[in-house]
């Protein structure tokens, strides 16, 4: 085997969390989804040519390579982490990401820079909690441009808030996009990224109505790309509705039960 090399994330293949949350400011981690390593994955050596497997009740994820040299499978393993939503799954998917991460796939995240968003670039609420006083912010982010040196270091990186379509992050010598215009003219999504959305949200029974009024827009059509691919991705992250089971038919009792053997 040649010596395989990973690409490095692109932007859109980069997601934001919130890490800790002040009364003057937040603080943002990087990382990526188990969909950007499968796709990377498929373009880099094939779809035929890698698999995964899972032990340890899903704790431990072992992803391996072909190589066609040795004429064996080369695997490398790691240990995730439970979520606080479907844990199974969740641990799943953390495994796996981590193992991908022993591949290579995505290691330039640890080189991302302390990423620090002021109170004036993101809404913070306070609440009680347990007497004391504590901060939350709800706001989504999205990274809008990234670069890497020679060694795959970060060293340019900007970051959106979704909410307001606003950089609230610059580093690096790239230039800083500008934000939209309210009232400018951007282009809604199209047929098909719409149509996508309506699948997810009769899929999970999330209604219209709340992605709407969550992004403030009157209409899925004004959704702008990053507030779309934001919506999409925490959509994924969503359970099936729960469907009413309907009982079987020889349980349900007849309209009329003439001629039933009691009567």
């Amino acid at each position: 085997m040649e010596k395989l090399k990973f690409r490095c994330l692109k932007a859109d293949e980069i997601d934001c969390r919130i890490a800790t949350v002040r009364a003057n400011g937040i603080t943002l981690l990087l990382y990526k989804d188990a969909r950007v390593d499968q796709n990377i994955l498929d373009e880099t050596v094939g779809p035929m040519n890698w698999q995964r497997r899972h032990c340890r009740e899903n704790a431990n994820c072992i992803v391996s390579i072909w190589d066609d040299d040795k004429q064996q499978w080369i695997e490398k393993e790691d240990t995730g982490t439970e979520s606080y939503t479907e844990k199974a799954k969740g641990l799943a998917s953390d495994s796996f990401k981590r193992a991908c991460f022993n591949w290579g796939i995505g290691r330039e995240l640890y080189t991302a820079p302390f990423i620090w968003i002021g109170d004036k670039d993101c809404k913070i609420t306070a609440k009680k909690t347990g007497g004391k006083e504590a901060y939350t912010c709800y706001d989504k982010f999205s990274v809008s441009q990234i670069g890497y040196d020679s060694e795959g270091r970060i060293d340019v990186l900007e970051i959106q808030n979704v909410r307001t379509c606003k950089v609230v992050y610059h580093i690096g010598s790239g230039p800083k996009t500008e934000p939209i215009e309210e009232t400018g003219k951007q282009e809604g999504l199209t047929e098909t990224q719409i149509n996508t959305l309506l699948n997810e949200l009769v899929r999970t029974g999330i209604g219209v109505r709340s992605i709407c009024t969550n992004y403030k827009v009157g209409q899925l059509s004004r959704l702008n790309m990053e507030q779309f691919k934001d919506a999409m991705n925490q959509l994924r992250e969503k359970p099936d509705k729960v469907q009413k089971k309907e009982p079987d038919p020889e349980t349900i009792p007849p309209d009329d039960d003439c001629g039933l053997p009691w009567n």
